[in-house]
């Protein structure tokens, strides 16, 4: 029985199984829900020992569980380290559930539940894809670890820290991470990049309380006016990003990958019309997908200021702020951006008001060159799987982990995953279409055999 066969006649098998995982509530953002948290890893604790992993079990991290597991047919061989998380969204709101987020149900060849597609039914690939191979070939041809965590949802709080304690331990040569996506459906394609985040608040304030605007106009400075003037002055009437030191160290695009973004037939007008705007501004000289996924943003998310109640109130208010996030790309320094935009800032405050800047977490773009042979052996088992020519894509969003484990592992990521961007991950009726449950798990299978090839 060759690997295809194998899952083809356990697949009914194989989908109770994941069915049995999704029942279990793991949502780790709700306290009344942490024994609920172990209780799936526990579940995936017992089913890694059961398809032969030498090693599996539940590791505390200070937060909710991880799970440990290990096979080294190997020794002294490249390791890859498997990562996923088993924890979920919360399901509100519950109403605009067609069939209860607890009780999979599957539909149109399409499993529904929360987690079905974000992480568990991604993380429950891998599984099946060991136990097949080690039903079939008794070892595994690549040595492989699993770390699978509780706390994604959450902003994984405790994971650097349990990475920096448990080092020795998850030693690996490459990540490989399926919680990602295709660009769209029957496309086989591998998300390589990720962009990094730099965040940040400003509060501008003027005199020491609001003021009577018949009394005090045309005198006193206004707060919002100082404000409206500073973040306008943030970027070039072209779009682009006005700060000085803004674009340092940005990794420009290399032909194939440019070449590879324009054979995805990429449809602006069609995102004009999904998004109901009758134009896609941004940095001049590249298309809406590069400056998507490739070009660094800089993006004001809220401002306050001033009376917002109903009617009319003439007051100058003496404070007003706002909220600004920048989404990163390779080679920048989040603190570098950062710094370089609250100097812009102070340089360009205006008179009569004085500036608190307040900087949040930020985290770093990561990429795995297009050129690593881990990242083209999963190109080529894509392209298998899915009888297709594999693209390369990136994220435009941002996951802290891959650059942790990095910094910390010093191993690249390969971001091999199965959803599509239309299966509600995080919102009711989340799923996942069972057509990349099948293709996904035979381009798993084939991805050890050539990573063995090559590393």
């Amino acid at each position: 029985m060759n690997a295809d066969q194998y899952f083809k006649e356990h697949r009914q098998a194989h989908l109770n199984q994941l069915i049995d995982w999704l029942r279990i509530p793991s949502i780790s953002a709700l306290s009344q829900h942490k024994p609920d948290m172990r209780k799936a890893a526990e579940w995936l604790a017992t089913e890694l020992k059961r398809i032969g992993m030498t090693k599996a079990c539940v590791m505390e991290t200070g937060g909710h569980p991880a799970v440990y597991a290990e096979r080294i047919d190997h020794p002294g061989k490249p390791v890859a380290l498997i990562y996923g998380h088993y924890d979920v969204q919360p399901v509100d709101p519950l109403n605009l559930w067609e069939t209860p987020p607890f009780e999979p149900a599957i539909r149109d060849e399409k499993l529904y539940a929360r987690g079905a597609s974000d992480d568990k039914g991604q993380v429950f690939m891998h599984v099946k894809v060991i136990e097949a191979i080690l039903k079939l070939e008794a070892k595994l041809p690549f040595n492989v670890k699993f770390l699978v965590e509780g706390e994604e949802e959450v902003g994984s709080a405790n994971l650097e820290r349990f990475l920096n304690e448990q080092k020795d331990l998850l030693k690996a040569d490459v990540v490989v991470i399926s919680d990602t996506g295709l660009y769209a459906r029957g496309i086989p394609s591998l998300t390589y990049a990720l962009r990094g985040l730099a965040a940040l608040e400003i509060e501008v304030t003027g005199a020491k309380s609001d003021l009577h605007s018949g009394l005090y106009g045309g005198a006193a400075p206004n707060a919002v006016h100082a404000l409206v003037r500073l973040l306008d002055s943030l970027r070039r009437p072209d779009g682009g990003v006005a700060v000085l030191g803004f674009y340092d160290g940005v990794q420009e695009l290399t032909a194939e990958e440019k070449a590879s973004f324009a054979s995805l037939g990429f449809d602006e007008e069609k995102l004009k019309k999904d998004l109901a705007v009758n134009a896609l501004p941004g940095e001049p000289g590249f298309s809406a997908v590069e400056r998507l996924w490739a070009r660094p943003t800089l993006e004001i998310n809220g401002i306050f200021g001033g009376f917002q109640g109903e009617g009319t109130k003439t007051v100058i208010p003496n404070k007003a702020g706002a909220k600004i996030t920048c989404r990163l790309v390779p080679n920048q320094d989040p603190k570098h951006v950062a710094d370089a935009i609250e100097g812009h800032l102070k340089a360009n405050l205006p008179p009569g008001v004085t500036l608190k800047v307040s900087k949040g977490d930020g985290a770093r773009a990561c990429i795995t060159p297009i050129d690593h042979p881990a990242i083209r052996a999963a190109m080529q088992a894509l392209a298998e799987a899915y009888g297709a020519e594999a693209k390369f894509i990136r994220g435009g969003g941002s996951i802290p982990v891959v650059g942790t484990f990095t910094e910390v592992l010093g191993a690249p990521s390969v971001l091999m995953g199965f959803g599509l961007e239309d299966e509600n991950f995080h919102a009711p009726n989340e799923h996942f279409n069972l057509e990349n449950f099948d293709k996904g798990m035979r381009a798993l299978c084939s991805y050890w055999f050539k990573l063995a090839q090559v590393m």
